[in-house]
């Protein structure tokens, strides 16, 4: 874990792609895309469907290593509405084990505006807690500080002349994008226009390694 402060706020970035804010032990995490394979499947494109355990191990794992009591997701949970009807029953035991003992919030997103069965965790549209504002997508107008995901940020760099691709979280003074936590996603480019549209320009991408904090300008 990573420390660094964001809206007045000492927080944690995670490698695995999440936030822990210790003063209300709690862990922030976007785009889990829950039974994504599984809506695939149903289009007839199969993939392997292990991506939600795979997701929700990762999150458990978390949560024991945090000792985190209370848990955000920032939308796009499920990969659509009726993600969680589909999940596998070892999948939805661990689903259901996080949620009974946490505070569970999930935000909605543009994937799972509504989400028919949760698993237990309680379900809202965007909140604002403590001076945060945590919702599914940027609001480029958006004045407080505000957390959100939806766009899966991810750098690209040349290194020893190969391409790499590392997920990233995205700032500026009042704007923090997490990538996607979720074992089967995606990812945008950090210096896409959609995102500078979102955050602005005088954006960073930020990558947690080890003990320190790599920053790269996306202005550059």
């Amino acid at each position: 874990m990573v420390p660094f402060s964001f809206g007045g706020h000492a927080l944690f970035a995670l490698g695995q792609g999440a936030v822990f804010w210790p003063a209300r032990r709690a862990l922030l995490v976007a785009d889990l895309h829950l039974e994504k394979a599984s809506w695939f499947a149903l289009k007839g494109q199969m993939l392997p469907p292990y991506d939600s355990m795979a997701t929700l191990a990762d999150l458990e794992a978390l949560v024991a290593a945090t000792g985190a009591t209370e848990i955000w997701c920032l939308g796009d949970s499920f990969h659509d509405g009726d993600g969680c009807n589909r999940l596998p029953a070892a999948a939805r035991d661990t689903l259901c084990g996080l949620t009974s003992r946490t505070r569970w919030t999930w935000i909605t997103g543009n994937h799972d505006p509504v989400i028919a069965d949760r698993c237990g965790g309680e379900l809202t549209d965007e909140v604002f807690v403590d001076g945060l504002m945590l919702r599914h997508e940027a609001a480029p107008d958006e004045l407080r500080a505000e957390l959100s995901g939806h766009f899966h940020p991810k750098l690209r760099l040349t290194v020893r002349g190969r391409q790499v691709a590392r997920r990233c979280f995205v700032a500026t003074p009042t704007k923090l994008i997490l990538p996607a936590f979720g074992s089967l996603t995606g990812g945008l480019d950090a210096g896409h226009p959609a995102i500078v549209r979102a955050v602005g320009r005088a954006a960073e991408a930020l990558i947690p390694v080890e003990n320190r904090m790599l920053r790269f300008s996306l202005a550059a």
